[in-house]
């Protein structure tokens, strides 16, 4: 059974490879890593894999690293609108490569305590930028969640826009399990992607599992497919509807709630009023107008890169 969905995807991505233009498909040849395998599936549209099906999709040091180049090259990138990110093989990710991480981050040849603690900090702060990077990043990024979503997976989810899952999506923050908090994100995204603080101290202090028809009535995931297959189409679908608009408009909306959701309503609305006053000049609001008078959709209008 395992290998016939595995065909089956390979038709399906085989086909959305077929229905790209040469541009984007060029576009994406650029991308090039060990750990990420990342295509043009759509016009505008990225597909990002985490691409170590062998190890579970678990995360070392490379993975790390190529994460902050792949999304500091995605925001540089005037082809691509919004991105898909994804796990390749049967599970999402089993989250961080304890053997790697463990011989890269513990074993220190500082023998001072404190000096120990300040590089172990250091470390610290450049894996929490490996999904920072997703944050930063002005294209909308949309997380396509299969199976497991084992412990620095929920980090990387909650740094995404948006998430979507597969009705076999499980997901659970494994670090007390392994004797330490999490680090990279899930204790200070979570509790705002979700909004439900007790439920959060739940997830987090027993390492228990969510599966997927919790996730979506807490509200983490958005919309639960069938399967890997229908919710790759349907994360592609909507990469699709997003990268229709207004590249200004969206990535000036993302960048605005990000900024929002850290700062008063006041402050927030200061900020949109300091952003609006150049970046209601442009000229994709006359193109949307007249496209809006003559009953087209803005999928009809072509706005320029940006």
């Amino acid at each position: 059974m395992a290998a016939g969905v595995v065909r089956r995807l390979s038709g399906v991505l085989q086909g959305w490879t077929r229905s790209m233009s040469a541009e984007a498909q060029n576009a994406a040849s650029s991308y090039k890593f060990e750990s990420l395998r990342v295509t043009g599936v759509r016009d505008s549209v990225l597909h990002v894999e985490v691409n170590r099906p062998e190890k579970r999709n678990a995360m070392n040091r490379t993975l790390w690293r190529e994460m902050v180049e792949c999304f500091t090259q995605v925001s540089q990138d005037s082809d691509c609108r919004v991105v898909v990110i994804s796990g390749a093989g049967p599970l999402f990710t089993a989250g961080i490569d304890l053997m790697d991480m463990a011989g890269g981050i513990l074993q220190s040849e500082e023998t001072d305590t404190a000096r120990k603690a300040w590089h172990l900090r250091n470390k610290i702060l450049q894996f929490q930028e490996s999904f920072s990077a997703i944050e930063k990043c002005p294209k909308p990024v949309i997380a396509a969640v299969h199976s497991g979503c084992i412990g620095a997976g929920v980090d990387l989810i909650t740094a995404c826009d948006i998430r979507l899952c597969s009705q076999d999506a499980w997901f659970q923050v494994k670090e007390v399990d392994i004797g330490m908090a999490a680090d990279v994100g899930t204790l200070q995204r979570l509790p705002k992607v979700i909004g439900n603080a007790s439920l959060v101290s739940e997830l987090v202090y027993t390492a228990r599992k969510m599966m997927a028809d919790e996730a979506v009535r807490c509200g983490l995931v958005s919309r639960v497919f069938k399967d890997k297959e229908a919710m790759l189409d349907g994360a592609f679908d909507l990469a699709s509807e997003i990268s229709s608009k207004s590249p200004l408009a969206v990535q000036g909306t993302k960048l605005n709630m990000i900024y929002s959701r850290d700062h008063s309503v006041k402050e927030g609305l200061d900020y949109i009023a300091m952003w609006n006053m150049s970046m209601l000049q442009t000229e994709d609001i006359v193109k949307s107008a007249e496209a809006a008078m003559e009953k087209k959709s803005p999928k009809d209008v072509t706005y320029s890169k940006l």
